[in-house]
């Protein structure tokens, strides 16, 4: 087979890996587009039932252990809906655009950097000149519409945390380093968006901002982009689809002195998921000087008085999402030994993502085996999200469990009558133990760890 032929045959794999993943993520209540019976709205989307689970998992995986376990972090939540001026500090207002080009012919708009001619390549039509567009959603705040009701809704969440540097210092009592985390919903108005939730118009992320010395910011720096780069692989990613990229200089951001991208090998090509910025003292200099407050910190040990300089690992909530999703999924052709099925579809969810934890499956519906197995569900769900399903064959529900990622099954069947025992299904071996139903629970603690 020549080279050209082998490199098509892998984009047509990955482009129906990709079509398969969506379709799973809509027929099993992860990921909707948003309102889809009005047409939808572009590049905009909605979490169901299982990704909604899948998604609180990841945030909270990333919780625990950037700032539950650790003693130099702290949480914050703020506001969307913040001063103007801070965009005007930021920067965001004056230069927080991309170059945009009208199709003079068919009227569509393209991002002027992502076009490699000057013809339109929807429809080879002339383009328009490039004239900047402002990323950020612009809104009025109170009854009037007029220019001093202006406001943004913010397309980062970053500056949350700058604004409020000097109120959590003071009230937290903490001292460089130390960290601020943050989880929260940011919105640009992108010209070009696309490959499913990667780059959407609403979206989550989780920022840490680590203020440091200045003189310790080159050691931090490096600490970060390691200890990101370990959270992703400890949830299940393969390391062999995860890579570096340090930004060269031509394409650092102006603040920034280092900036390095963790990038995930998606179907659509190797994309960032997460970035690592040295952001200097830019941020708080900034504020300082349009807030005319004071926002130095003053080292009583050395006597010193100083802005932080900031390490900034900045990770896409959605982006993650997929990437967990896209490494987990597995279609095996032929089936698992169903009886008919040509393709099977398994999600191999670290178990502290997967949405349910275990499902309770009587083996048929009747001679008391659903009464036992609701009794266990009651049990269960104590402890965990699981699922109670009667409906259908055995094996039609095994099947569905492993679309959803469940690690385990829990089957209720004509000995547990006899002798108070259960099948315990494992979702990536298909292994199946008989477990005593009272120490049920403490099997499944075992085997999902901290869940």
């Amino acid at each position: 087979m020549s080279k050209p032929e082998t490199a098509n045959q892998q984009t047509n794999e990955q482009q129906l890996k990709m079509e398969r993943i969506v379709s799973l993520c809509k027929r099993r209540g992860f990921i909707f587009p948003s309102s889809e019976i009005y047409g939808g709205t572009g590049s905009v989307w909605d979490y169901g039932p299982f990704g909604v689970l899948l998604k609180n998992n990841v945030k909270a995986a990333w919780w625990r252990a950037v700032v539950q376990e650790r003693a130099d972090m702290v949480g914050l939540d703020a506001a969307i809906l913040m001063h103007p001026r801070v965009w005007e500090a930021s920067g965001h207002v004056k230069s927080f655009t991309d170059p945009l080009v009208d199709c003079k012919q068919c009227k569509q708009r393209f991002r002027a950097d992502d076009l490699a001619g000057d013809r339109c390549p929807a429809c080879g039509g002339e383009l328009t000149e490039a004239r900047p567009f402002n990323l950020m959603f612009k809104t009025f705040m109170g009854p009037v519409e007029n220019d001093a009701a202006v406001t943004y809704l913010r397309p980062e969440t970053c500056q949350g945390i700058f604004a409020n540097f000097k109120n959590v210092l003071v009230s937290s009592r903490k001292k460089p380093p130390f960290g601020i985390a943050q989880i929260g919903k940011s919105f640009r108005n992108e010209i070009t968006t696309g490959n499913f939730t990667f780059r959407s118009r609403e979206f989550e992320q989780y920022e840490i901002e680590y203020f440091v010395p200045p003189d310790e910011a080159d050691q931090w720096f490096e600490y970060w982009v390691e200890e990101r780069l370990k959270w992703y692989t400890a949830f299940g990613v393969k390391r062999d689809n995860l890579r570096l990229r340090e930004h060269g200089e031509d394409e650092l951001a102006h603040y920034a002195s280092r900036c390095s991208d963790i990038e995930y090998n998606f179907p659509f090509g190797w994309s960032e998921l997460e970035g690592i910025a040295n952001r200097q003292d830019f941020d708080l200099r900034q504020h300082q000087e349009h807030s005319g407050r004071d926002l130095a910190y003053f080292d009583e040990a050395t006597k010193q008085r100083y802005l932080p300089h900031v390490i900034e690992p900045s990770g896409g909530v959605d982006r993650s999402v997929l990437a967990f999703v896209v490494d987990a999924y597995e279609a095996i052709e032929g089936g698992r030994g169903s009886a008919g099925a040509e393709v099977e579809s398994v999600l191999r969810l670290h178990p502290r993502l997967a949405p349910v934890k275990a499902a309770v499956l009587p083996l048929v519906r009747r001679d008391g085996m659903p009464d036992r197995a609701r009794a266990i569900y009651e049990e269960l769900k104590r402890h965990w999200f699981v699922e109670y399903d009667e409906g259908g064959s055995i094996g039609r529900r095994y099947r569905r469990q492993d679309e959803i990622g469940t690690p385990f099954g829990v089957t209720i069947d004509s000995q547990t009558l006899e002798d108070d025992t259960v099948t315990v299904r494992d979702r990536d071996t298909m292994e199946q133990v008989r477990v005593s139903a009272d120490r049920l629970v403490e099997f499944l603690r075992d085997k999902l760890g901290e869940c």
